[in-house]
């Protein structure tokens, strides 16, 4: 294990120090050999306060007699607090994964990039006029170092309350993406949703085929659903998802108009009882946008948490953490 310096031991610092320990054990020990490390590293006896505080001053020299310099390390208490909670957080996870049937507990995405990443539309999926124009960029998958993908669900035909509680105890996050004509059977299922902490963006009032429309009859569709989801969840959407993954320069243009940032179409699609991918090595990649429905046994050969179980099982035992799209955005 590497030593920690003194300004190290703070904010997400633990959080990483805990995820690379191996739980909840083994991050105890690693928090606590962190702070046995700062304390050496910064001037645990007075020799070493006071050699520092000379070499402050640039003489090489200790100056005796002058204040000692208190350790930024955090009190063993506040230190012993933090582990406890991480443990029972873990301890949670581990819990809803067994009560969920999965293989494993989900891995922890990383803290967002604190800067964004460049979005440009994937090669082959442009527009005439789309960079000139100012277009919104359409793209597959998120440019990432990390080992992420990011859940996407879409149209709200099932409202499955049983995934509810199911996404809100394993804290897997995820992005869905709701046409009217099926939302309003029953508003108040996606505000609970919306109030898990889950984004809802917009897939059009009506769900039908874009390009075979007018642009004003495009346009009605992606505003009036920027209105619908602004009025009953309180907040415009900046992500539009066209139905099908189908689109023209016409639908770019109206969404655009209607404040719509991005266009994230997939790369794989995961279901019930299989994968697709748009790859044709089937592999999953950093930053890789995963699509689903909201869909139960009526059309499925089984329910939402059946498709999780599916999702996170692979993500899971391939290394993958699911992170939250709109923090990458």
């Amino acid at each position: 294990m590497r030593f920690v310096r003194q300004n190290d031991l703070k904010g997400a610092k633990w959080a990483r120090l805990w995820r690379g320990s191996g739980g909840a054990r083994g991050g105890v020990a690693v928090l606590a050999a962190a702070v046995i490390a700062s304390g050496c590293a910064g001037g645990g006896t007075e020799e070493a306060a006071e050699t520092g505080t000379a070499e402050q001053r640039g003489t090489g020299r200790p100056v005796h007699g002058q204040p000692r310099r208190p350790l930024d390390a955090p009190a063993a208490r506040a230190l012993d607090a933090y582990a406890t909670q991480l443990r029972r957080a873990h301890a949670a996870r581990a819990a809803a994964a067994k009560r969920w049937g999965l293989a494993g507990v989900p891995l922890i995405p990383p803290p967002p990039p604190a800067k964004k990443p460049e979005l440009r539309t994937r090669k082959g999926f442009e527009v005439d006029g789309q960079v000139e124009d100012g277009l919104p960029p359409v793209f597959t998958t998120v440019p990432t170092r990390h080992k992420v993908v990011f859940l996407t669900i879409d149209d709200g035909a099932e409202k499955d309350p049983a995934f509810l509680r199911m996404m809100s105890e394993l804290k897997v996050p995820y992005t869905a993406f709701l046409s009217d004509y099926l939302v309003k059977e029953d508003y108040g299922y996606f505000e609970r949703m919306r109030d898990r902490g889950v984004v809802l963006d917009n897939h059009t009032l009506n769900h039908r085929y874009l390009p075979a429309l007018s642009y004003a009859d495009q346009k009605r569709e992606i505003c009036g659903m920027q209105d619908v989801i602004e009025k009953r969840y309180g907040k415009r959407p900046t992500l539009f998802r066209p139905p099908y993954g189908s689109y023209d320069q016409d639908t770019l243009r109206a969404a655009k108009v209607c404040g719509v940032k991005a266009v994230p179409l997939w790369n794989e699609e995961v279901f019930v009882d299989r994968w697709e991918h748009r790859e044709s090595d089937g592999e999953l990649r950093h930053g890789d946008i995963v699509l689903s429905h909201f869909r139960g046994r009526g059309e499925w050969k089984g329910t939402m948490p059946d498709m999780i179980r599916r999702f996170l099982n692979r993500v899971t035992a391939e290394g993958y953490a699911v992170a939250r799209l709109e923090d990458y955005l």
